[in-house]
């Protein structure tokens, strides 16, 4: 490369092209130099010699070529203007550490504008020259790199079907809107401020966030019966509606709210600085609306309907995952509660499911663990006042609720399976005091005790074999044991819960039909049914609590229960009995026995010991 004419360079950048150790001429040295010289400028990679004061010695043509101008005109020109490297802070401190010699080397992707008003990225190096006090930037356009990149990126993070973004990208957005949120959002809630500070405060940055997470309808019979196709075009119609409804209901920076398949037939909207709860209610409704208008699919005219959950509240102290559990939990409820509706995220309710899940993942160890205990709850003969009874009602003493009524815990036990545990316990512990008070008091009428039993405890297990058992073991004579069934729960019943009913009644168990008159009222299955007791609802008794304004047909309706349950040879226990008037109205019609706080609530083993043989329970 002798041979190339030679082209002048700037006086300072000589340090960096030439090696001065000896005043005499080194022929070599000559040559080596203008090879390095001649390389510099024919270099195909961008590129720029800068003193430590950040100015431009030299550049090569690739550099001027991507900058749109000539060599020359970069010289003496800062070179973190050229390449945008003082637009952040942290760029422009690690490219200044370079410069000074406290760090060996610097790399960084800039986006540049060319003069032509083409955008492209830049991939900026910066290292120093070995012994000398200069540093060599070097610039590659990664423009084509980037763009593979990004289509890349947008395959990876949107959704085939819908076009839309997923649920990567949705949880990547999210996460970003609440660290900006938390990092930028006041301290104090932006609904309190004036109009005034509000519009001051981060060109209408709220600290808030929101989300509306809905499910199709229905969608898997759509699938199933015309196929992936129509659902995936179903699909696709619905991402339209939900974006046409995003982008035009309320202000974001970006133009409008995101909205995300998160898979299968579930989608969500993420609404950024949101302004409150009404907001979010509003864009709901506008997407049930929007929603509610059949779908033309290639002539296929299909109807859908949605389920939303809603949750708004502040970014800060939020995650993105206790926000998606809120969003699917109050999806769940709208769901629960019928569907084709939107639900907002409600504290309370949220607190009781879960208290309801605590108490689920508990309920199994806490019987092997003893926490459970039973009160008895007298049953009272109506004409002479004596108690002839007892229900046995369970207790939970929970290690961190406290005391807990069976309506807290028995539905959670019969959805688990639990309940067949529970209900052993309970009959086995009712059935062993029963006998225990028969043997404390041998002179007197011995006391039957009235068990509560949940059908899944007929169908779950041999609730024969475990009376059977239970009896022979506690001693105690079957017809003392009484065996409470819902009347929902015995309504239609055949095969095996009838046989075990009828068994159990053959053993000389007695069967009560409990709040009777609230469910199916179907008389016909009492001639079927091995029925002994009816126990009236409470319902029918409250009727009787004002004696100066009785309602007539209150008191006509449990006559005719009582008669009728007489001629099929029954016994009736009337719960919920409060007062004396209840009790000789109750009396007056025929009632058998009565049950209720009039006589005494629910009370320990030993209390109900106290009242056997004693004087009658009546005021």
């Amino acid at each position: 490369m002798s041979g190339t004419p030679e082209v002048p360079v700037h006086p300072s950048a000589e340090p960096v092209l030439t090696e001065r150790h000896s005043s005499a001429p080194d022929p070599e040295a000559d040559t080596a130099l203008r090879d390095y010289r001649a390389a510099f400028r024919a270099a195909r990679l961008a590129m720029a010699v800068v003193d430590r004061d950040g100015v431009v010695v030299a550049a090569n043509e690739a550099l001027a070529a991507l900058l749109g101008t000539e060599p020359a005109a970069l010289r003496d020109q800062a070179a973190a203007d050229l390449v945008d490297l003082g637009s952040d802070g942290r760029t422009w401190h690690a490219y200044r550490e370079v410069l000074r010699g406290r760090r060996s080397r610097f790399r960084c992707t800039r986006r540049l504008k060319h003069p032509d008003g083409r955008t492209l990225w830049a991939e900026v190096t910066v290292s120093p020259v070995p012994d000398r006090p200069r540093v060599l930037l070097s610039v590659a356009d990664i423009s084509d790199r980037r763009e593979l990149q990004a289509r890349l990126r947008h395959l990876q993070m949107h959704d085939p079907v819908t076009r839309l973004p997923n649920r990567t990208l949705f949880f990547e957005r999210l996460t970003a809107a609440l660290e900006s949120a938390a990092a930028e959002g006041p301290d104090e809630d932006p609904r309190d401020r004036s109009y005034e500070s509000y519009q001051s405060y981060g060109h209408g940055r709220t600290g808030r966030i929101g989300i509306c997470y809905l499910d199709l309808d229905g969608f898997k019979a759509v699938n199933d019966t015309l196929g992936h196709r129509v659902g995936d075009r179903l699909l696709a119609a619905v991402a339209g509606r939900l974006t046409a409804c995003a982008d035009g209901y309320g202000y974001t920076r970006d133009g409008g709210h995101l909205v995300a398949r998160l898979g299968g037939d579930e989608f969500a909207i993420l609404v950024e600085d949101s302004t409150g709860t009404e907001q979010l209610a509003d864009l709901a409704q506008s997407v049930l609306t929007a929603l509610q208008e059949p779908f033309d699919l290639s002539g296929q005219r299909l109807s859908v309907s949605a389920s939303i959950g809603v949750v708004e509240r502040r970014a800060h102290g939020s995650s993105a995952t206790c926000l998606m559990q809120a969003a699917d939990t109050t999806l769940y409820w709208a769901k629960a509660d019928g569907k084709a509706r939107w639900t907002l995220f409600d504290p309370e309710r949220n607190a009781h499911r879960m208290t309801r899940q605590a108490l689920s993942s508990t309920l199994r160890p806490a019987v092997e663990r003893g926490e459970f205990a039973l009160e008895y709850q007298p049953l009272v003969d109506l004409a002479d006042g004596a108690v002839r009874g007892v229900e046995a009602l369970v207790r939970w003493n929970h290690p961190q609720f406290g005391t807990l009524a069976p309506n807290r815990f028995v539905g959670i036990a019969e959805e688990d399976g639990s309940i067949v545990e529970l209900g052993r316990w309970v009959l086995r512990t009712a059935c062993r005091q029963a006998r225990q008070w028969q043997k404390d008091h041998p002179g007197d009428r011995p006391i039957f005790v009235s068990v509560n039993v949940a059908v899944r405890q007929v169908w779950d297990s041999d609730l024969v074999a475990d009376v059977a058992g239970i009896l022979a073991e506690t001693g105690l004579a079957p017809h003392l044991l009484q065996l409470e069934l819902t009347e929902s729960a015995v309504m239609g019943s055949a095969g095996r819960p009838l046989q075990a009913l009828q068994a159990l009644s053959d053993m000389g168990v007695r069967i009560a039909i409990d709040d009777f008159g609230t469910g199916y009222s179907n008389l016909a299955y009492l001639s079927r049914l091995p029925v002994s007791v009816l126990k009236l609802d409470g319902s029918f008794v409250r009727g009787f609590q004002d004696e100066e304004h009785a309602n007539p047909a209150d008191e006509l309706i449990v006559e005719a229960l009582v008669q009728l349950a007489h001629r099929l040879g029954l016994t009736v226990t009337a719960e919920c009995v409060e007062t004396a008037g209840q009790a000789t109205r109750l009396r007056r019609i025929g009632c058998d026995t009565g049950q209720g706080w009039l006589y005494s609530r629910a009370v320990s083993p030993d209390r109900i010991a106290e009242l056997i043989g004693t004087e009658p329970l009546t005021v």
